[in-house]
Order: structure tokens, then sequence, then C-alpha cells
């Protein structure tokens, strides 16, 4: 049976300084923000939304579900890259060249706790058991734009950190009818 994995970037947060990053909220406006998403989403026919397990993807898939009348969990695995004792930026141009960094330097850790190829192994992994615990389903994940970068970027050919710099908050990337041979290639180009 054929079916659609539509990745889904969390919706806009509200950075806070001292506070983990799995912890920060979506914004008013990334509340409101949730309406015109769960409108795109509605053409891939989800079944069920999955989010990371923090606090921003939660936020986004419990408002996308309620809109579009479906089912959504948690699951584990899908979180950003891990970075709690990473310090936080101050500036939109620091966190960016960590990030770079840590995209272009996947088998170093740069910041955090795992390094760039940790994260996306991890994060493949749990991708495979959402879709394997699910095989006949429409499914959206909800989840973070590092990841999701190391993620899509293999399977796109897209140069990593131009298409994370792409992503918006909501961002949408569907994979139509994708086969498990297609998400393992991920693990096979790192």
């Amino acid at each position: 049976m054929a079916r659609n994995l539509v990745f889904i970037r969390h919706s806009q947060t509200q950075p806070e300084p001292g506070v983990a990053t799995r912890e920060w909220q979506l914004t008013a406006e990334g509340h409101r923000r949730c309406i015109p998403l769960a409108a795109q989403l509605a053409a891939f026919n989800l079944d069920r939304i999955v989010t990371s397990t923090e606090r921003k993807a939660i936020e986004t898939g419990q408002l996308a579900a309620h809109k579009l009348g479906i089912p959504w969990w948690a699951a584990d695995g899908l979180y950003e890259h891990k970075r709690e004792t990473a310090p936080y930026f101050h500036t939109i141009n620091e966190f960016q060249e960590a990030i770079h960094a840590l995209l272009t330097r996947p088998a170093e850790r740069v910041f955090g706790e795992e390094t760039a190829g940790q994260a996306r192994a991890r994060f493949t992994k749990a991708v495979r058991g959402v879709m394997q615990s699910n095989p006949h389903e429409n499914i959206g994940i909800v989840t973070h734009g590092t990841v999701l970068s190391l993620f899509v970027s293999p399977l796109t050919g897209e140069e990593i950190f131009t298409f994370w710099q792409s992503l918006g908050m909501p961002a949408i990337v569907a994979f139509l009818h994708p086969s498990m041979e297609l998400l393992a290639q991920v693990n096979e180009i790192f």
C-alpha cells in the first residue's frame, strides 16, 4: 500500500536563556501558524502525527492533529541534536556558526552531547521505528531543524547548511510513497 511520510519542523518558538531548548514553547504567532500548517497537511491525508518529546514539537503536533481530527503521540528518538550543555547563543550569527560547524563536521562533537552523525543515526532509527509500527498509514512527524536537515539533505542532494537555512517555522518536507530502502540510504551515505 502506498503511503506518505511528511516531516514537519515545529512552529515558531520563544527562545529563553537559562531554559533548556526542549522546554521552549511556541509563541502566539507560532500557535497561529499551526492553522495554515494543518490546512497544508490536509493534502497528504495523514492518519496520525508523531512528535518528538520536546515541548515545541508536541505543541505543534497537538494543534495540527486537533485541526485535522487525527490522533497524535510523542515518540522517543525524534528530538533535536542533543545539546543540553551547549551555551545559549546570544546572536543569530553565533548560533548559525555553531550549526554550520556541526553540520559540516559530522564526525566531531562540535557542541552538545552528540555528533551530527550520532544525531542522524538516532533520528533515522526512530523514523524507521515509526514507519514500521504504522505500515499502512500516512504519517506526519513533527521534529526539529538540525535533525531534519541531517536526515533529508543526503536524500535530496541539497547542501546541508543551505537546506537547514531554508527551513521555516513551521516547515513541511514530504516524501510521497517512500520505500524503506530510500530511508536506509541515510546511514549508508554518512
